[in-house]
C-alpha cells in the first residue's frame, strides 16, 4: 500500500506543478463589463473555432488536470484515512 501511496503523491505533485506551468501561461482574454457597454460581439469565425486555437488548448488541459487533480487528491485522501 506504501508504493501506491508514493505513487499517488508523486502524480499528484506533477498534476499540482502542470495546472500551476498551464495557468501562468495563458492569456488574460476576458473583455468584462467593458465588452457589454461597447457591444462587442462573440459570434465570429475566432469564437467559434477557440477549442482548435493554442489558447483553446490550454484552456481544454487546464481544466482536465484541475479534474485530474482533485481525482488523485480525495484517492490519496481515502487511503491516507484507511
Amino acid at each position: 500500500m506504501q508504493i501506491v501511496k508514493m505513487i499517488l503523491v508523486v502524480v499528484d505533485l506533477i498534476v499540482c506543478l502542470a495546472i500551476t506551468i498551464l495557468a501562468m501561461i495563458q492569456s488574460k482574454d476576458d473583455a468584462g463589463l467593458s465588452s457589454t457597454i461597447t457591444g462587442s460581439s462573440t459570434n465570429n469565425f475566432f469564437e467559434k473555432n477557440k477549442g482548435r486555437t493554442k489558447e483553446g488548448r490550454l484552456k481544454r488541459w487546464t481544466i482536465i488536470l484541475g479534474i485530474a487533480f482533485i481525482i488523485i487528491t480525495i484517492a490519496l485522501s481515502i487511503i491516507y484515512i484507511a
